[in-house]
């Protein structure tokens, strides 16, 4: 069921399975018999890995996934503190995780480390490793059929357990994962046409679309359909070149509002950033985060969360324009922090706000781990799409056609 490396897959498009455990229960050696390569040193002392490891694999027949080796739950002192603090963050963005458990057994740290993993919805399959030194204790087996984790025994030293950890994995992941994703292809058919309005400003990258540009127009081709694409100053005619009308028009969401006033009413209308709401996470807590918008009060802090670090530009939409426009629409003062990569902050409560981009650097895990946090802690949270087409009054339009139950929102 594994397969050689495959690099080509997006980062935000494979799916990542953390190996955790503690300190020297073989996580790094296991890591090493599924890929068949040595990816990460192996040493009999605890806490050899101090950071956290990524292997990009083939899992078939899941596809791409990046293997997460990570430090020891048990890593002790100043510096252990930090490193299980980062164990738990990268257990955050992982769809799935492989607990190993050495000839010790389970201790009562691991149950409550396993547990705590699962009241976050955390996928976990326990591995019994170093199957050459021992068996699984049978209370152990007990308590995880109790628990209904499913667990596997393997061997780093003979070599034992690969295909059934692998076809484990495969049964394990949430049927979400299994079946193909879809950003647009459910709001056409083969043969219809779709046009994407792509704007180019100074944030514009030189010489090439971003990805969900891309994927939007591969995802097309893919399923057969034909695919447009113009600047909204080039929109009116190409319509006007159409002998019906287009299936779909999916913009940039800067360009929206004059989007929205040259495309027919009946005509489907959304933006790239609705589409990766509803392709990494969810879109209708997207969609009810954006109406806080109407309740914003003066000293509310809003938290602008990137997904990767670029270079801020003078026209950057997150850091530049969406502040810009939020405090026009308000009439309130406001305060703007940024959080980039991987990083949220502790403090969330503190903010009236999330505003994340598209997320198309994250997988789904990640982005569904924050909507989560944030539905858990009471913050409202939306994207930046979704926010400028509620600033900009075509809210209800863009959403409509990726909505799958019907349902009211005003603005």
């Amino acid at each position: 069921m594994c397969n050689a490396v495959n690099d080509q897959a997006p980062r935000g498009m494979r799916y990542h399975i953390a190996l955790a455990g503690r300190r020297n229960a073989g996580k790094s050696s296991l890591l090493n018999l599924l890929t068949g390569q040595q990816v990460s040193i192996v040493s009999d002392t605890a806490g050899t890995t101090t950071d956290a490891v990524n292997k990009p694999f083939e899992l078939l027949p899941l596809g791409p996934v990046t293997f997460i080796d990570t430090a020891g739950i048990d890593d002790e002192g100043e510096l252990g503190t930090l490193r299980v603090a980062a164990t738990r963050k990268a257990l955050n963005r992982a769809d799935m995780a492989l607990y190993v458990v050495d000839e010790q057994g389970l201790t009562d740290a691991d149950r409550a480390f396993i547990q705590d993993q699962r009241n976050l919805g955390l996928p976990i399959l326990v591995v019994f490793n170093k199957g050459d030194l021992t068996s699984p204790a049978a209370d152990d087996l007990i308590w995880c059929d109790e628990q209904g984790l499913p667990f596997q025994q393997a061997s780093s030293v003979n070599r034992h357990g690969r295909r059934s950890i692998c076809q484990a994995l495969y049964e394990l992941a949430p049927e979400e994962l299994k079946a193909k994703p879809v950003l647009a292809a459910d709001c056409y058919g083969p043969g219809d046409t779709i046009i994407c309005v792509v704007p180019i400003d100074m944030a514009a990258p030189k010489g090439r679309l971003i990805l969900p540009q891309v994927q939007v127009l591969r995802e097309a081709l893919d399923h057969s359909a034909i695919a447009m694409i113009c600047k909204e100053t080039e929109l009116a005619r190409t319509l006007d070149m159409l002998p019906e009308p287009p299936a779909l028009v999916v913009t940039d969401a800067q360009a929206i509002k004059t989007v929205a006033m040259l495309v027919p009413d009946d005509v489907p209308l959304t933006t790239f950033s609705s589409l990766f709401a509803r392709f990494k996470g969810d879109l209708t807590p997207m969609v009810e985060g954006a109406l806080a918008l109407d309740q914003l009060k003066d000293g509310d802090r809003i938290l602008i969360a990137e997904a990767c670090s670029h270079h801020v530009q003078d026209e950057d939409i997150g850091r530049v324009k969406l502040p810009a426009l939020i405090r026009q629409y308000s009439g309130k003062t406001l305060t703007f922090d940024v959080a980039a990569g991987h990083d949220f902050p502790e403090d969330l409560e503190s903010y009236a706000l999330v505003l994340h981009c598209g997320a198309c650097m994250f997988n789904r895990a990640e982005m569904v781990r924050r909507l989560r946090e944030c539905a858990r802690r009471g913050v409202p949270i939306t994207n930046y799409g979704v926010a400028i087409s509620k600033l900009q009054g075509v809210m209800p339009r863009v959403v409509a056609p990726l909505l799958t139950q019907s349902a009211s929102f005003t603005g």
